[in-house]
């Protein structure tokens, strides 16, 4: 490839490498000059434009994009259609990322102009979630590099999906342990299967010692449980401890005892005929991430977990902020303050769905829809309400006028609503505690339920997602705690943030507020059907 300025004449065939903006209309980075953009630059009195010009042996960025995504597809997975040089690869159903880190590293020492990264190894992943991207730096390379680079990343990228199934319980008891503790940990361990479907056969709660430990295990499994979780009364300290021995009385073996990741580093991992037995950490009583959610994810999405994978993960894996440890017990409160709460209102959205009109400027009772919904945000407990807007703006800020709030404007509102949440979260207060994002076409959401959700989220009971639901189905809006915040802003594409409630679904607290959960006018029947009087855009 060639690539430098030459005069516009002798341009057509070439790439332009930057945008140039004309009167009528602009000519992107990477458009094919043709003989009428030619003639467009000469009279505009461009006389020298930077282009690339592809040689006989290149491959243009999007095909060679293609090329890499499609050898790299692992199964499991979904590929966008070449964009810019770039595809990028999506889950296809909710599980757990394996990569072949050997095949990507090599992938990306073939040059530097060839590229594919992911999301971390075995990351628990949402469908929908972008796991992957290959991207190609400039506008054409050598078809002999992506051929190789092709061949190295044969398969390297895949999802393994959940698989649903039933799994025991089983709780050893000593005196000093209350049933509250014991009902807590059911609840949360509850949570954390239904991220992958799976549920729990039943529990049994039995003497701390070895014997009817290991009776309570051999019932599970003939009860049909495919996997046993035990949660010890005591911590297992040695190998010969109450629970691994109940492991080997019921006839199985041990796995692997202890991890290199903290919290987490009192795991147990076993089987008996064949069945996962986990000897649960005490940190596994809370719904904070730790080792257990590392091996439970793998499990559930039917990768093997072995005593090497286990010693493997000790890079990444210190969970918890040094500052908090060793004895966060001596640690003195923090007197409680309000917690500021402030609300994201989308509503930079171009409406596609209801044809020819703009939905938030829609009315029932007189009032446009995107008013509705600010002005319940504004009843609400909510510290401050930022609107953020993109397709008909002065319209949608007409539409509010003398209403307590501020704007931000999405330039890249056509990218999707990604860009919009981007936008909101960079407009928030430096000291905001959490933010509840709130989707402007949805006139049910009154401050009441607003209410109900926010009195839900609770960080300090490890609650740091709270949503509204709707038969257990997952609607909007949603509050999410600060430390989400640097997820949400790299958000990408048109999906919002849901991947993230299924990667954190035991953080995550549904409140149920009814079919206003979920009842968006997105269509003209829909809007009709609620009574709203459409406004054609103008």
């Amino acid at each position: 490839m060639k690539f430098g300025p030459v005069a516009t004449r002798d341009a057509e065939g070439t790439l332009i490498a930057h945008t140039v903006r004309l009167a009528d209309g602009a000519l992107k980075k990477g458009h094919s000059l043709t003989r009428e953009d030619i003639a467009r630059l000469a009279a505009a009195g461009v006389e020298e434009v930077i282009v690339a010009r592809l040689e006989p042996t290149d491959c243009h960025e999007d095909e060679a994009a293609g090329i890499l995504a499609h050898a790299g597809d692992g199964g499991g997975v979904t590929l966008d259609p070449p964009f810019t040089g770039r595809v990028n690869i999506h889950a296809a159903s909710d599980g757990v990322l394996v990569v072949d880190r050997q095949a990507i590293d090599a992938v990306n020492r073939v040059d530097p102009a060839i590229t594919l990264a992911t999301l971390p190894e075995f990351a628990r992943v949402s469908r929908g979630r972008m796991v992957a991207t290959a991207k190609i730096i400039p506008f054409a390379v050598s078809r002999e590099l992506v051929e190789k680079a092709a061949g190295l990343a044969r398969g390297a990228v895949r999802v393994a999906p959940f698989r649903p199934r039933p799994v025991g319980l089983v709780a050893t008891t000593l005196p000093h342990l209350k049933a509250s503790v014991l009902d807590k940990t059911r609840r949360i361990t509850e949570a954390r299967l239904s991220v992958s479907g799976s549920c729990l056969r039943g529990e049994l709660r039995v003497a701390h010692e070895a014997t009817p430990t290991a009776r309570a295990i051999r019932s599970s499994i003939a009860d049909g449980a495919e996997m046993v979780l035990v949660f010890g009364a005591s911590a297992i300290v040695d190998g010969n401890d109450v629970i691994p021995s109940a492991i080997e009385q019921a006839g199985g073996r041990i796995i692997h005892f202890g991890m290199p990741v903290d919290p987490g580093n009192l795991l147990l991992v076993g089987e008996v005929d064949g069945i996962p037995v986990i000897g649960a950490p005490g940190c596994a009583r809370s719904p904070k991430e730790n080792g257990f959610d590392w091996v439970l994810d793998r499990l559930m999405a039917d990768c093997p977990v072995t005593a090497s994978d286990i010693s493997g993960m000790g890079v990444g894996g210190l969970l918890m902020e040094i500052g908090t440890r060793p004895q966060p017990r001596e640690t003195s409160p923090t007197p409680a303050r309000p917690r500021k709460i402030e609300g994201i209102l989308l509503a930079a959205g171009q409406s596609r769905r209801a044809g020819d009109i703009n939905k938030l400027l829609a009315t029932m009772d007189g009032k446009p829809l995107v008013r509705i919904a600010a002005e319940a945000a504004l009843t609400s407990r909510l510290s401050q309400l930022t609107v953020v807007t993109g397709h008909m703006r002065a319209e949608i800020e007409g539409a509010l006028s003398g209403l307590d709030l501020r704007f931000a404007h999405n330039a890249d509102y056509m990218e999707g609503m990604a860009s919009s949440i981007r936008c909101g979260v960079n407009a928030l207060d430096p000291g905001v505690d959490a933010a509840m994002i709130l989707l402007a076409d949805m006139p049910g959401v009154d401050a009441g339920a607003i209410d109900a959700i926010l009195k839900a989220f609770s960080p300090e009971q490890g609650i740091t997602i709270a949503l509204a639901s709707v038969g257990g189905k997952r609607g909007n809006p949603v509050v999410w705690d600060r430390s989400f915040f640097d997820a949400l802003a790299r958000l990408e594409g048109d999906t919002g943030a849901r991947h993230l409630i299924g990667e954190h679904g035991a953080s995550a607290r549904h409140v149920e507020i009814g079919e206003t959960a979920r009842l968006d006018l997105d269509t003209p029947e829909a809007l009709a059907a609620a009574g709203a009087v459409a406004a054609p855009t103008s």
